[in-house]
C-alpha cells in the first residue's frame, strides 16, 4: 500500500506546487516508516494548503493520518501516514535541521 500512497502523495504536492520534492527511502535506517517525504513551500500559508491537500488525499484513499503536527504556525507541518512521514517546510526550517542529511547517513561510519 506504501508505494500507490507515495504517488498520491508526490502528486498532491505537486499540484500546489510544492518545491524540492524529496522522496527518501528509509526501509533499511529505521522500522517506524518506509519512506520520508520532504517538501518545501514558500509561506506559512502555503505549508499549511500542502499539508491539508496530503491529508485530504489520503483520506480519500481510505487512509486517515495518524497525526498532523505544526498546522497552527506553519513552519513545518509534520503528517504522519504511517508507512510514510511528511515533512513540509519553509525554507528557511527545511535548511536549518537538513533532514535530507540527516537521513543520508551511512550506517557503517
Amino acid at each position: 500500500m506504501a508505494e500507490p500512497l507515495l504517488s498520491i502523495v508526490i502528486d498532491a504536492l505537486d499540484e500546489k506546487k510544492g518545491q524540492q520534492i524529496d522522496v527518501i527511502d528509509v526501509r533499511d535506517k529505521c522500522s517506524f516508516a518506509d519512506h520520508i517525504v520532504i517538501v518545501t513551500g514558500s509561506s506559512n500559508r502555503h505549508v499549511k494548503s500542502l499539508a491539508m491537500d496530503v491529508s485530504m488525499a489520503s483520506k480519500k484513499q481510505g487512509l486517515i493520518p495518524l497525526g498532523v503536527e505544526g498546522m497552527d504556525s506553519g513552519e513545518w507541518v509534520l503528517i504522519d501516514l504511517g508507512n510514510i512521514i511528511v515533512h513540509v517546510m519553509q525554507p528557511k526550517i527545511r535548511e536549518f535541521y537538513q533532514l535530507e542529511k540527516l537521513w543520508a547517513v551511512d550506517a557503517e561510519v
